[in-house]
């Protein structure tokens, strides 16, 4: 008995440390995710009194809008046509081709459509975001708010939020769109599809609940992602290796959070 408890001994420390630093994980992720709710109560507060300052908006609409649209119009067009393609691939000479309508259009509008274009978001948008507010809290600019009786909340955070559940719906639907169109021309110049049997195989399982469920999911996407952002931004500290510490965690917030709520949406939205 005293030989087996000498064998295993060794590993107790080990086990020890996993179970420290799966804790502090686990108090860490708990910390964030309180201060993200708070944040969030914030924006909300400031949104429904009308103290969110609509110059700021405008101006991130314009940037998380109009210019990301090169990229999501990119990302939109290789997702309909490698969709295209592979269900081509897979269908030929099994199923009526006119099906792959329904295929590319079920898996551009309910899941590529709104997941890619929220993953290039997130290193277009999200890291710039924490960048930004990131440099700005390490070089004592939002302290110098503070003391001037400026809330950084309301001035940073609430527009960057507000703009992204609103500009990201609209990205979707141009992603959803792009990408439909360019599975059917590449179902046209692969396999010989026409457009007309196409869009019959896309109308052919088409149901309006699909382009509700794809945008809400947009709309939860443009919420959660400039809210991380904002948040770790704000939390940043120690000087240059600071921000690029808290903008490698935001990305990996952002993924994780946008991984789970498109798990979470088919079952509670689907059923």
């Amino acid at each position: 008995m005293d030989e087996e408890e000498r064998s295993i001994r060794p590993y107790f420390p080990v086990s020890r440390r996993f179970l420290a630093k799966l804790a502090r994980s686990a108090e860490e992720v708990a910390r964030h995710a309180g201060q993200i709710a708070m944040l969030g109560w914030r924006i909300v507060v400031l949104t429904f009194t009308g103290r969110v300052p609509l110059r700021e908006f405008l101006g991130h609409m314009y940037w998380m809008g109009i210019q990301s649209l090169p990229i999501v119009l990119v990302t939109s067009t290789l997702a309909g046509v490698v969709t295209s393609q592979q269900g081509g691939y897979q269908f030929t000479g099994s199923v009526p081709l006119y099906i792959l309508g329904s295929v590319v259009a079920s898996s551009v509008i309910l899941e590529l459509g709104p997941v890619l274009t929220a993953v290039v978001l997130i290193g277009r948008v999200g890291a710039r975001i924490t960048a930004e507010l990131g440099t700005m809290q390490v070089s004592e600019q939002i302290d110098a708010m503070y003391s001037l009786g400026r809330d950084p909340v309301r001035v940073l955070a609430a527009p960057r939020v507000l703009a992204g559940a609103v500009a990201f719906p609209l990205l979707v639907a141009i992603a959803n769109t792009v990408g439909l169109f360019a599975g059917m021309v590449a179902a046209r110049g692969t396999l010989g599809l026409s457009p007309q049997s196409f869009l019959y195989g896309a109308r052919l399982f088409w149901h309006n609940w699909d382009l509700f469920y794809s945008l809400s999911k947009a709309t939860s996407f443009g919420l959660v992602i400039p809210l991380i952002a904002t948040h770790m931004g704000l939390v940043t500290r120690g000087g240059a290796e600071g921000v690029g510490r808290a903008t490698t965690s935001a990305v990996v917030f952002m993924l994780l959070a946008v991984l789970f709520l498109d798990a979470l949406f088919p079952p509670l939205m689907l059923q």
